[in-house]
């Protein structure tokens, strides 16, 4: 795992560079679409070593944007390099000529790669004297790091909670003095081969990786407030190809998940339900889809128009019930999929159990009202946090990974790589232990 680290390390001395620099480029690749901000830092504020934010308040501006359809990725993971590549290049180029800069550096997150996440928990004597960054480095070091399997790896390796003898939620413990100091980390494996084949189309792109992020991460950081942040909360990025999940508690990602299914599974059941391509079927999703049919909708009627050359075919129609008939199937077995995967994670035993959708697919009509009786009724439609400079066309839902990923840009939190420490890998057991953690001593 230490070539990973170095990995981690060396993108992190990337996006140092590019912090100098005063431009970085934000990349989103989904498997509906790829964006591209790019982001000019008006005020940088030196790093430091520290527990939390590494960052001080860094003022940046989005000065470009562009996005373009995804054809070569599918459920989050790339599924054809040429065409991947070339999406890329054009989100990249097109936000590029808008901001009048070139970007050397992108920060990229992802959606796909079968995410699992670990609770892990380490603890060290304190010797003499107040608790330094160097005793953070060895209880981080000290946690069982879990066997992950052939072909995976680590993506985030964030300290969650630290505590000192009998102070247990403690954010900082430098300064502090006791005996014995604890952690508990949260770790975020994904496919390797996901994480490569990304890396491979981006380096074609003549552009240097300084940070990649889970967009259930990522998505969070922009739709989630402080309040939720903080009590507990949890983000249902409704994308594309795939539903990403994430839960957060005292401001940190404990838990991510993913539902390998999304908007575009909506409309291939369109498309074959009304035996109609696919463009038309996501024409017809976005103007007339909803999943919550009322006596209205049995009289507007929706024109299956094609050129075919089959009279019947190409003039058929259906009610809008119909259609809704179609989607509200699969919007439900995505639903009732992601509560699945919130129950086994114990989201149930937070104390407020508030949930936020984002992403393109929420913005079916009625999803909310849906999703509070599969979810629970605390469930709200969450849009991005505003960003300066980012334009109207992308302040919704379906930026929301963007522009969190912006925010952890400017200021990243600490991950194990962040400290001077090698952890030594044991087969140790994959617990859920923050969970634990936050119920006990909430």
């Amino acid at each position: 795992m230490s070539r990973l680290f170095q990995a981690q390390r060396a993108m992190r001395r990337k996006r140092q560079a590019a912090l100098q620099r005063g431009v970085v480029a934000i990349l989103d690749v989904g498997s509906h679409k790829t964006a591209c901000l790019v982001l000019r830092f008006e005020e940088n504020t030196p790093q430091g070593e520290g527990v939390g934010h590494m960052a001080g308040q860094s003022n940046f501006r989005v000065i470009g944007v562009a996005n373009t359809r995804s054809r070569g990725v599918r459920m989050g993971e790339v599924d054809a390099m040429p065409e991947t590549e070339r999406a890329i290049r054009t989100a990249v180029q097109g936000a590029q000529k808008m901001a009048g800069v070139r970007v050397d550096h992108v920060i990229a997150c992802f959606s796909g790669g079968r995410p699992a996440s670990y609770g892990l928990a380490g603890e060290v004597t304190l010797d003499a004297g107040p608790c330094t960054v160097h005793d953070v480095a060895r209880v981080l070091a000290s946690v069982d790091t879990p066997d992950l399997g052939p072909g995976r790896e680590v993506l985030h390796a964030q300290p969650v909670n630290f505590g000192i003898d009998h102070r247990t939620t403690l954010r900082d413990p430098r300064g502090q003095t006791g005996e014995i100091l604890r952690a508990d980390m949260h770790l975020l494996s994904i496919d390797a081969h996901a994480i490569e084949n990304l890396l491979t189309c981006i380096h074609r792109c003549d552009l240097e990786l300084a940070g990649l992020a889970s967009a259930p991460y990522a998505a969070a950081t922009s739709a989630l407030v402080e309040d939720e942040k903080e009590l507990g909360a949890a983000c249902i990025d409704m994308g594309g190809g795939t539903t990403g999940l994430s839960i957060f508690m005292r401001k940190q990602m404990v838990y991510a998940d993913t539902v390998r299914q999304g908007g575009e599974h909506v409309t291939s059941d369109i498309s074959q339900g009304l035996r109609v391509p696919r463009a038309t079927a996501e024409q017809i999703k976005c103007r007339f889809g909803g999943v919550v049919a009322t006596g209205m909708d049995d009289r507007e009627v929706i024109p299956l128009e094609a050129d075919t050359g089959d009279w019947h075919h190409d003039r058929r129609s259906v009610t809008r019930t119909e259609l809704i008939g179609i989607i509200r199937p699969r919007v439900e077995e995505i639903l009732e999929e992601a509560r699945a995967r919130l129950d086994t994670a114990g989201f149930g035993d937070l104390p407020s159990q508030r949930i936020v959708l984002t992403g393109g697919a929420s913005q079916i009509p009625g999803l909310d009202g849906l999703a509070a009786r599969i979810l629970g009724n605390q469930v709200r439609l969450g849009r991005p946090l505003r960003v300066s400079g980012l334009p109207e066309a992308a302040k919704g839902p379906a930026f929301a990974a963007c522009v969190g990923l912006c925010m952890q840009g400017a200021e990243p939190q600490d991950e194990f790589w962040d400290f001077d420490a090698v952890p030594e890998r044991e087969a140790g057991r994959s617990l859920r232990r923050a969970m634990r953690w936050f119920r006990d001593n909430w």
